[in-house]
C-alpha cells in the first residue's frame, strides 16, 4: 500500500462533480449516502483552510473500524428519521459487469445440478447441499419459543438421513420440496401466500430449487424488515446519544471533523449580520454598534442555506453529511414548488382572482404545471418550452373555466400577456419567482423558529395556492433539522462560540 493511501483522507473532495453523479443521487439516495461519506470524508488538507493539527498517521485497523462505525451510525440514523425506511434487495445495474458475473456464475450452477441430477444414477451432492442451506434459513425464521417447528424442521431436514436415501437409491426430491414449501408457508408473511402458491405449481425440480431459494430472499427481507419496524421504538430513545457518540469517536479519529461546520456556520453569521442595521450606541448617532447575533437564530439560518446549497461544488457540512440527500431533495422540490406558485400568481392576477376560489380549479391547473415540470432540475430539461407548454394549457384551462363560470371571456389580449408573463419565468432574475421564494423562506424559517405551533403562523401573501405544498415541506423540513439540531448541539454551541468570541474580541481590539 502507497504512502498517500496509509494517510488517512489526503486526497481533496473534487470540485465539480459529474452531472451523472447528481442524477445518481436522486435515483439511489441510500447509495449515494454512502457515496457522499467517502467523497465529503474530512481531510487534514483542506486547500487554504487552516489546519487545526498536523496529518495523523492511522493503521488499517483504525481505519476499517472507523469505516464500520460510519456504516451502523448511518444505518441507525436512516432508521429514526425515515419513518418509511425498509431495506431491500440490491439490484444490480442491467448490462453491468457484476450482473453479467453473477448471471453467469448462477446459470452454470444450475446447469451444473440439472446434470448432476440426470446422470444414470443421479447424484444429489449439489441437490443435498442447497436442502442443507434451506435448512438453515427455514431455522433462522424461528422464534426462540417455537420448538415445535424446530423439531420438524431439523427431523425431516436431517442431512445425513438425506444421503443415506440417496445413497441407497430412496430419496424422494418431491417430498422434501412439499415439506419445505409447507413449512415457508407457514413462516412467511401474508404478503408471500402468493409465491407460495406459485412454488406449489412448479413440478420440475431445477426451477423449483432455483423459485425456493427467490422466495426464501424475499422472507429475509421481510424478516429485516420486521425487526427494523421493531427496533425503531427503541432506537428513537437512545439514537441522539448513540449517533453524537459515534460522531466523537470520528471527530478523535479525524480533528479536523468540523472544518466545513465552521464554515458554514461562519457563513450564516455572516449573512444574517449583514441583513442586521447596525444599531446606534446611546446617546452617539455617529458611532453605530454592531448587534449580538442569537446562536439559535445563526443554527436556523445555516440550515435555511442548506436549502440553497451548491452540491455540484460546495462541500456539504460534516453534521448533516447523512441527510445531504434529503436536503437536496427539498431543494429540488421547493425549486419546482416555487415555480408553481409564481404561474398560479401571474395567472390569477391575469384571469381574474374570482377563478381561485372555484373548487378543484387551483388544484386542476397544479397537477398539470407538476406534470409539465417533471424533470425540471435534470441537465436536459428545457425550462423554456416547457413554460411555453404550460403557457398554452394555462390559458387553454382559463378560457374554458371562464366560459362555464358565465365570467368575462378571456380576450386574445389578455391570453397574449398571460402566455409572455408565465414564459418570463424562466429568467433566474425573474421578480415573481424571486417574491415567491423569498417568501417561501421566510415561511421555513418562521415555521422551524415557531415549534410547530402553525397556529401562530401566517401565510405570506402569495403563497396561498401552494400553501399545503408548502406546510408538508416544512414539516419534513423542520423534523430533520430539529433531530439534528438535538444530536450535534454540542458541537454547534462549540463551533457558534468561538465564531463570535473571536468577533467580539476583534471588536474589542478595534475599540
Amino acid at each position: 500500500m502507497s504512502q498517500d493511501q496509509d494517510k488517512l483522507g489526503r486526497s481533496e473532495r473534487n470540485s465539480s462533480e459529474s452531472e451523472d453523479d447528481q442524477q445518481d443521487t436522486l435515483d439511489n439516495p441510500e447509495q449515494s449516502v454512502r457515496k457522499k461519506i467517502r467523497q465529503n470524508t474530512p481531510s487534514p488538507s483542506r486547500g487554504n483552510m487552516p489546519q487545526a493539527s498536523p496529518p495523523q498517521f492511522v493503521s488499517v485497523e483504525e481505519l476499517m473500524e472507523t469505516a464500520k462505525g460510519v456504516t451502523n451510525m448511518v444505518l441507525a440514523h436512516e432508521i429514526v428519521v425515515d419513518r418509511s425506511f425498509q431495506i431491500k434487495p440490491a439490484e444490480l445495474p442491467e448490462n453491468s459487469l457484476e450482473k453479467r458475473v453473477r448471471d453467469i456464475v448462477h446459470r452454470a450452477f444450475w446447469e451444473c445440478l440439472e446434470a448432476q441430477l440426470k446422470e444414470d444414477p443421479p447424484s444429489y451432492d449439489h441437490a443435498i447441499k442447497l436442502v442443507g442451506e434451506i435448512k438453515e434459513a427455514l431455522l433462522s425464521f424461528l422464534l426462540p419459543g417455537h420448538t415445535r417447528l424446530r423439531n420438524q424442521i431439523t427431523e425431516s431436514l436431517d442431512l445425513e438421513l438425506i444421503k443415506q436415501e440417496a445413497e441407497n437409491g430412496a430419496l424422494d426430491i418431491s417430498k422434501l420440496a412439499e415439506f419445505i414449501i409447507g413449512m415457508m408457508g407457514t413462516l412467511c408473511a401474508p404478503a408471500r401466500d402468493e409465491e407460495i402458491k406459485k412454488l406449489k405449481e412448479i413440478h420440475e425440480v431445477v426451477p423449483l430449487f432455483r423459485a425456493i431459494f427467490s422466495v426464501l430472499d424475499l422472507m429475509k427481507m421481510d424478516m429485516a424488515n420486521f425487526a427494523v419496524s421493531s427496533i425503531r421504538p427503541h432506537l428513537m430513545q437512545q439514537s441522539v446519544e448513540y449517533e453524537r457518540k459515534k460522531f466523537q469517536e470520528l471527530y478523535e479519529k479525524q480533528p479536523n471533523s468540523l472544518d466545513f461546520v465552521t464554515e458554514w456556520l461562519q457563513e450564516a453569521a455572516d449573512d444574517l449580520r449583514s441583513k442586521i442595521p447596525p444599531a446606534v450606541s446611546e446617546g452617539t448617532a455617529s458611532s453605530p454598534r454592531t448587534p449580538v447575533l442569537c446562536p439559535l437564530a445563526i443554527q436556523n439560518h445555516a440550515y435555511l442555506k442548506l436549502l440553497k446549497w451548491d452540491h455540484l461544488r460546495k462541500p456539504f457540512p460534516e453534521t448533516v453529511l447523512m441527510d445531504q440527500t434529503r436536503f437536496q431533495e427539498m431543494q429540488l422540490e421547493l425549486g419546482q414548488l416555487v415555480l408553481t406558485g409564481a404561474v398560479l400568481l401571474v395567472t390569477f392576477n391575469a384571469a381574474a382572482a374570482a377563478l381561485s376560489g372555484l373548487p378543484g380549479f387551483t388544484d386542476k391547473l397544479k397537477t398539470a404545471i407538476r406534470v409539465l415540470l417533471t424533470g425540471l432540475h435534470h441537465p436536459s430539461f428545457n425550462l423554456t418550452e416547457a413554460l411555453a407548454t404550460i403557457s398554452e394549457k394555462v390559458c387553454a384551462e382559463v378560457s374554458s373555466c371562464l366560459s362555464q363560470h358565465g365570467f368575462t371571456p378571456f380576450t386574445l389580449e389578455k391570453e397574449t400577456v398571460l402566455k409572455g408573463q408565465i414564459q418570463a419565468l424562466a429568467n433566474p432574475d425573474n421578480s415573481i419567482c424571486k417574491l415567491i421564494d423569498s417568501r417561501s423562506q421566510v415561511f421555513l424559517d418562521s415555521y422551524l423558529a415557531s415549534g410547530y405551533q402553525k397556529s401562530i403562523l401566517a401565510i405570506p401573501g402569495g403563497l396561498g395556492p401552494i400553501q399545503q405544498e408548502l406546510e408538508e415541506i416544512a414539516v419534513k423540513y423542520a423534523r430533520l433539522v430539529n433531530y439534528n439540531k438535538m444530536v450535534f448541539s454540542p458541537y454547534y454551541d462549540a463551533v457558534l462560540s468561538n465564531i463570535l468570541n473571536k468577533e467580539e474580541q476583534g471588536k474589542l481590539e478595534d475599540d
